[in-house]
């Protein structure tokens, strides 16, 4: 689950076509001998580090491509869904533009990107990436997309309550039944500590129940996106590991319908052992919540099948010229798909300036360019990377799967059921499921 945004324009009341002109680029991509591509996503004015990292990156590659002239809008979030597919439509959108990994396949599906096969031979640092990543961009063999960044959900945990309950925080749990155990003896510590805490309102217990399915092996849907996959085993397996946490080991604490937040307060205050979330998490912990860098470690997710991944790239407007596409692809490589360079990569220009360095993000490389990228943020990290190796490690052995078509509607079914098995003790887990099943049949049906 990612928030979406908005496009930024002069007028506030200014109408969707005048909105659309204003933030999109619709002409040839020649001026001046040069070639013009507009790009979106520039962080805004209110970011004022990111800000400056985008400007300076984009004068650096001006330098180097003189031939090239770069104009970028900027939003924050990066993508509107009010508005996305009236850009698309009407021909307005940048000529590089940014994507969440849920919306790459809408995009070609109507019709509205620009096939890069063709090009993405002069594009050096393609092979270099993950091939999971790559392939989200890839449909019938063709490429539309490039990658920029990724996320995966693992198991954050508290190194302090693992020592205090007599547990190895080098050590965390790898399967479910070691998280349950680990959790039961978290919760015996007392004075309101937490073993293990989920999620089960504001479509975050779906969610979650969703990441959990992954790690068993499990599909919330079918392969070809027409059926509901969660009346199985697995997803048994789920509702019932939490059940047994929640009412026989009372690892979980009475006060349940937690949303990120809730769960968040109560890691930071140091009365929560383990809770899923993304590597973002670790600096809102910090900054927002009260903790500490060196008490906080992630893990991958439990059960080693595989973990729920987000993230974004960027995909060119059909109407690019192809000047515009090699244009784009050279602009992407320079800012993104570079090691130790770039807009996200620049590790040294970042800890001069007090950003966090070596927070584990999924690896965006492989090879000796993945290899090079570590080796530049260890460098430079400026938090104790020690502490998510577990979690970097682990990955490399998942399946990453994204999340489920029309997921917001799949996950309000699915909170009915994970709050059922946490706030009721004589829930029937095959009944819940038989019942969700039912209802995530009907959002498929009606496409």
């Amino acid at each position: 689950m990612r928030s979406t945004g908005f496009c930024r324009t002069l007028i506030a009341l200014s109408t969707l076509s005048l909105a659309l002109t204003a933030c999109g680029g619709s002409d040839d991509g020649s001026a001046d001998g040069k070639t013009r591509i507009t790009v979106n996503c520039m962080p805004p004015k209110s970011a004022k580090v990111d800000r400056t990292f985008f400007e300076e990156d984009i004068a650096s590659f001006e330098r180097r491509n003189p031939d090239i002239d770069v104009v970028a809008h900027d939003a924050f979030p990066c993508q509107d869904p009010k508005t996305f597919d009236a850009k698309l439509a009407g021909g307005q959108m940048e000529n590089v533009f940014y994507t969440y990994f849920t919306d790459a396949r809408h995009v070609v599906d109507i019709n509205q990107a620009a096939d890069l096969t063709p090009y993405v031979k002069e594009l050096k640092s393609y092979p270099t990436l993950s091939k999971q990543l790559r392939d989200i961009y890839t449909v019938d063999g063709k490429i539309y997309g490039i990658p920029r960044t990724g996320y995966s959900m693992g198991l954050i945990y508290n190194r302090k309550l693992f020592e205090k309950a007599g547990l190895d925080p080098d050590k965390p749990p790898m399967t479910w039944e070691e998280v349950r155990a680990d959790a039961k003896r978290i919760a015996k510590l007392g004075g309101g500590t937490v073993g293990y805490a989920d999620y089960s309102a504001q479509n975050q217990g779906g969610w979650h129940f969703t990441a959990e399915l992954y790690s068993q092996g499990g599909d919330v849907v079918s392969a070809n996106g027409k059926k509901a996959t969660i009346d199985t085993p697995e997803a048994r397996a789920v509702l019932r590991n939490l059940h047994e946490m929640r009412w026989t080991d009372d690892s979980m604490g009475s006060k349940q319908l937690l949303v990120i937040n809730d769960a968040q307060q109560l890691m930071g205050s140091g009365k929560l052992g383990m809770y899923l979330a993304a590597p973002d998490n670790l600096p809102i912990l910090v900054k927002e919540k009260g903790g500490n860098y060196k008490d906080l470690a992630i893990a991958p997710m439990p059960g080693g099948k595989g973990t729920l991944i987000g993230g974004d790239g960027y995909m060119f407007q059909k109407k690019d010229s192809p000047a515009q596409i090699r244009a784009g692809l050279k602009w992407l490589d320079h800012m993104f798909l570079t090691p130790g360079q770039g807009f996200l990569g620049d590790y040294v220009r970042a800890k001069k300036r007090h950003a966090p360095v070596g927070l584990p993000e999924p690896r965006l490389f492989t090879g000796a360019a993945d290899a090079k990228d570590q080796r530049i943020k260890k460098a430079n990290a400026n938090v104790p990377v020690g502490n998510y190796q577990s979690f970097l490690d682990g990955n490399q052995k998942l399946r990453m799967k994204i999340e489920p078509p029309h997921a917001q509607q799949i996950y309000s079914v699915l909170d009915g059921a994970v709050s059922a098995v946490l706030t009721k003790e004589d829930a029937d887990v095959g009944q819940l499921l038989k019942e969700a099943s039912g209802k995530i049949d009907s959002i498929l049906a009606r496409g």
